[in-house]
């Protein structure tokens, strides 16, 4: 009986075990490594509200950063400690933003794509290879590229672009807060919350919501007509 009682312990410690390592496993360095590669990933896609956020990160071949891993499955206090090693660790990083006004224009999936692009096009050095995040994307000039899906707990250089995308498009909704606190922006970050969506149907929606989104379920909505002047970087 006391061995078959050491027995199920040994098993739950040892699943425990790998269900541990499993989130906390070190992710790969690179793909190619003797090219200059760029890990791409975007932020705020499914959002009602707000601009898509997306990050291009080349990090040095030796980078390591045991923390460092898909920005949701981290903390907001362990994603800006991770953004300042990055930007200060990195060869090179940039984040490109597509408008609401954009994305109603060119749909979601494109204007995630043209937010990657914007992000490699700003970056400091030039990469020669591109690693997405995601199973889809559309090639960007002539630089080769692969889409990984779950790329951001594979690859350190999607998992920073996660993070650097993450945060600087949380800042972003926190300041849009700041005009329109009835929204909860400061907390949903613009995502298809109960308090947002009862928002929406109490105040109607805002220059920075996503009209080709559906607003709400029953898609009685309400436009408001603010002159509100919007900063974006490009």
């Amino acid at each position: 009986m006391a061995i078959n009682s050491l027995l199920i312990i040994f098993n739950v410690l040892f699943t425990l075990s790998l269900h541990v390592s499993s989130q906390f496993k070190m992710l790969l360095p690179f793909l190619h490594k003797n090219l200059i590669e760029a890990g791409c990933d975007e932020a705020g896609r499914g959002c009602l509200a707000g601009a898509v956020f997306a990050a291009s990160v080349i990090l040095p071949a030796d980078f390591t950063c045991e923390e460092l891993n898909d920005s949701k499955q981290l903390t907001e206090k362990q994603r800006y400690r991770l953004r300042e090693i990055i930007e200060k660790e990195a060869l090179a990083y940039a984040v490109g933003i597509v408008s609401p006004a954009e994305i109603d224009e060119i749909n979601i999936l494109n204007a995630s794509f043209l937010a990657m692009h914007r992000a490699v096009e700003q970056l400091s050095l030039n990469p020669e290879h591109l690693l997405i995040d995601g199973n889809r994307f559309k090639k960007y000039k002539n630089i080769p590229h692969i889409c990984v899906i779950k790329g951001d707990s594979k690859y350190l250089s999607i998992a920073a672009a996660s993070i650097l995308a993450k945060t600087y498009r949380d800042d972003y909704m926190q300041k849009l807060h700041s005009e329109f606190n009835m929204y909860d922006w400061n907390n949903n970050k613009g995502y298809p919350t109960k308090k947002h969506r009862e928002a929406i149907r109490e105040f109607g929606a805002t220059v920075y919501h996503r009209n080709s989104f559906t607003l709400l379920p029953d898609d009685k909505q309400l436009t408001i007509n603010f002159e509100v002047v919007s900063k974006e970087r490009g």
